[in-house]
């Protein structure tokens, strides 16, 4: 039998800008999210405003020249510019769930209220897959595909922002694996030690990795983020330098949107609990796990985004049966520059240094 197609502007959609105001404001990252290049997670919306599949991300490194002082010539003495680019391209993302009239009267639930609820967590937890992929991904790849000979390569370009364990020292020779077999459960834990270690990389790396400004916090004070799975968040809770850390810094955090209830301050960087971040299991000294940590400064990741999340309704089979979506058009990667001549040469992680350390499951 022939159907008669409804004109795309007859289709019954109701399109909820709501959702993604909520989607923001539950998402786990937000307090790092913004549009500035001062940002963890520097949001682009770009393409909301002209058609294209990717998003130029500038990448300027802090100047290091000492200047001129006391009138001498400055023609001939200026500093170039040391600025890279990222090109993020952006994908579709959807998922939906529908049903018919007769299962919803049926129902002791609302169906239709409840797909659009398990359909907003989904795009959360959608969204915080992908934060926590970049963070850990090897120049584009994600970590656990990667190849020894991919995770190698990375280590050469970016031995000046990866750690192992609590020493410098333990990166043998640049060579991934080997280095990760180093990392033992007496020495290598997660400390307030380390925490400093991975902060001093961050300053002395080059170029440096720059702190997020918090325009909540007084003075204008400025933090790295520390992005921790729950056994190094354990083992950095229960050190007794931390908890007496702790009993101090209550005040600060309120005046820190970075801040939130839970988050452990140290050194001016704000350590937080991601359970969903991945344990490596037996890749340490005598098979132990071992668990990543990204120190995040500003511009760690980009999150390009040409249709926000949205959800939309449309009826089917004479209004019999409704469908329920969600979609975004975005992308989400961990900003790297080319050390080398060209933007793409000799990739750099520009915003993070990663840590590995020991994660030994609860006894």
């Amino acid at each position: 039998m022939a159907e008669t197609s409804a004109a795309t502007g007859l289709t019954v959609q109701q399109w909820d800008d709501k959702f993604f105001m909520e989607h923001l404001s539950e998402n786990r990252f937000k307090g790092e999210m913004g549009t500035s290049a001062l940002n963890v997670i520097q949001v682009k919306e770009d393409l909301t405003k002209k058609d294209g599949d990717s998003v130029t991300f500038a990448l300027v490194n802090k100047l290091t020249g000492a200047g001129v002082t006391n009138g001498a010539t400055l023609e001939g003495n200026e500093e170039s510019l040391d600025s890279r680019s990222y090109k993020l391209t952006i994908a579709e993302r959807a998922h939906a769930v529908r049903s018919n009239r007769w299962e919803n009267q049926i129902s002791a639930i609302d169906l239709r209220k409840a797909a659009k609820m398990a359909l907003k967590d989904w795009a959360m937890e959608d969204t915080r897959a992908r934060i926590i992929a970049a963070l850990g991904s090897i120049n584009g790849t994600a970590y656990g595909s990667a190849s020894e000979a991919n995770k190698d390569a990375w280590l050469v370009d970016n031995a000046d922002r990866v750690l192992f364990g609590a020493a410098v020292g333990n990166n043998s020779s640049n060579d991934h694996s080997a280095s990760l077999a180093n990392i033992d459960n007496t020495a290598d834990k997660l400390t307030p030690g380390a925490i400093s270690l991975m902060k001093r990389i961050a300053k002395t790396a080059s170029p440096k990795i720059k702190p997020v400004k918090d325009s909540y916090a007084k003075n204008g004070r400025s933090y790295y983020i520390l992005y921790v799975p729950s056994l190094l968040f354990r083992d950095l809770r229960e050190n007794t330098a931390i908890q007496q850390a702790q009993r101090e810094v209550s005040l600060t955090g309120e005046n820190s949107r970075l801040f939130e209830g839970g988050d452990i301050l140290w050194d001016g960087v704000i350590v937080k609990e991601i359970e969903e971040i991945g344990i490596l299991s037996g890749v340490g000294a005598s098979s132990i796990n071992v668990g990543p940590a990204y120190f995040c400064g500003a511009q760690a990741l980009g999150y390009a985004v040409a249709e926000r999340w949205k959800s939309a309704e449309e009826l089917f089979d004479y209004g019999r049966k409704k469908g329920c979506a969600i979609m975004e058009m975005g992308g989400i990667e961990k900003l790297t520059f080319g050390s080398g001549s060209g933007d793409t040469d000799d990739l750099k992680d520009h915003g993070v240094v990663t840590g590995f350390f020991a994660a030994v499951a609860d006894s």
